[in-house]
């Protein structure tokens, strides 16, 4: 039986252990940090998902047959590279490779080099120019800080105020730190989640999903990490899924293959069906979360065997998908994506399952930020819960994550009833 070590400790992690589980070959799961739901499918591990040499001794020490690598940060720190320079097994992009979402102007520069479709930008340093930039062109507008910040360095200003006060937090107070602004147009219409295992020029695409970003019903608010989502998506055609992955997908992997810096794991396109067809808005390196809660879920194929064919080089296996539909809605800290309080307590009622897939299957929770104080759940982080139902059709899974949402108490949380507005 196989020992497998996940890194990292939020409902991405939860759901990746969640599908670990499933696998017959698996014996033995770790995740580091992990959280208190985690805890209960994973023997968690004091170990920070950045610190790249405890993790290495960990996964010699312990005999790791498998790494899977869950947060950007990780990826970022080089954690695959030193993995694999000692020998170990692991799923994920080197550092080089997860410059693709750790540098937005990275990731606009590739595609421009090799036409792949996405909004018209310009990238600034300066702050004087990128607002002039601005002045110039029409609004909304979207402004992007160049590195990693959690989700939340998108702005989307209305207004000209609006658009100096961001770049005055991107590129004077350096809010997420020292870095560009990538400056782009507004694109419109429904966004989509297409994620791919890849292994250099070979892409295999899972089932896609839509995230909800903004913080409050009806899509106002401001950009959170993702506030709910939902698998599949009817409103995008075959047509689209098949452009998707023939010009998009497809041309990403076979350039970064280019620039030396080939893509193993997971590539996330965050597109959008616009007018003149999908357009890229972003790519992350590695599961999106929340959509990783609502796709996995439905995988019918072993994901060890997944993980192993990317990790190793080695041909792929069919990857089936159930027919089963999945809705989630995240139940988040009030005052998210700004400050939040922590420590409220958090309570789970027995006929809503709090990990364990088999105690019911028609609902399941993930642990986003979530700790255990005096053996009771506590609040930890800005996202806490991702509640999922399953269901025949959406409208089911809908319904049952609601009810499940509704039945859940903790005084410090809120929630958007409104996942999956565009299909139902």
């Amino acid at each position: 039986m196989k020992k497998v070590l996940v890194i990292g400790g939020g409902g991405r992690e939860h759901a990746i252990v969640d599908a670990l589980s499933r696998s017959p070959q698996v014996g033995k799961i770790y995740c580091a940090p992990g959280n208190a739901g985690i805890s209960a499918q994973a023997e968690c591990v004091a170990i920070k998902d950045t610190d790249v040499e405890g993790l290495k001794a960990f996964a010699l020490e312990n005999g790791i047959d498998l790494a899977v690598v869950g947060p950007e940060v990780a990826l970022a720190a080089g954690v695959v590279d030193a993995f694999k320079a000692a020998g170990l097994r692991i799923f994920g992009p080197s550092k080089a490779a997860a410059t693709i979402e750790a540098s937005k102007d990275f990731a606009k520069q590739l595609m421009a080099k090799y036409n792949i479709p996405t909004a018209a930008f310009e990238t600034f340093e300066d702050y004087d120019a990128a607002l002039e930039y601005v002045k110039k062109g029409s609004l909304p507008v979207v402004l992007k800080y160049d590195g990693l910040a959690a989700g939340k360095g998108v702005v989307i200003p209305e207004t000209l105020e609006e658009a100096e006060e961001t770049l005055k937090d991107m590129l004077l107070d350096d809010k997420f730190g020292k870095g560009k602004v990538v400056v782009e147009e507004f694109l419109t219409g429904p966004e989509f989640s297409f994620m791919c295992f890849v292994d250099g020029n070979d892409v295999y695409p899972m089932t896609l999903s839509q995230d909800h970003k903004r913080a409050y019903e009806g899509d106002k608010g401001p950009n959170t990490g993702g506030m709910g989502a939902y698998s599949p998506v009817p409103i995008i055609t075959d047509e689209d899924l098949e452009f998707s992955l023939e010009k998009v997908m497809k041309p990403t992997a076979a350039a970064m293959v280019s620039e030396g810096c080939p893509f193993t794991g997971v590539l996330y396109g965050g597109l959008m069906k616009t007018p003149q067809g999908p357009k890229v808005i972003e790519f992350n390196c590695r599961f999106g979360d929340p959509e990783t809660e609502v796709v996995l879920p439905r995988l019918d194929t072993d994901i060890y065997d997944i993980f192993s064919a990317v990790a190793d080089h080695t041909p792929m296996p069919a990857i089936e998908w159930k027919k089963e539909v999945t809705m989630g809605f995240v139940m988040a800290s009030k005052g998210y994506p700004g400050s939040y309080e922590k420590g409220y307590e958090i309570v789970i009622p027995d006929s809503v399952p709090s990990c364990h897939p088999e105690e019911r299957s028609d609902v399941r929770i993930y642990h986003m930020g979530t700790t255990i104080k005096d053996g009771k759940y506590c609040t930890s982080g800005g996202r806490v819960l991702m509640v999922v139902g399953f269901g025949a059709d959406l409208q089911e899974a809908h319904d049952k994550a609601l009810a499940a949402v509704e039945s859940i108490k903790c005084e410090n949380l809120f929630y958007r009833r409104d996942i999956g507005w565009r299909v139902l």
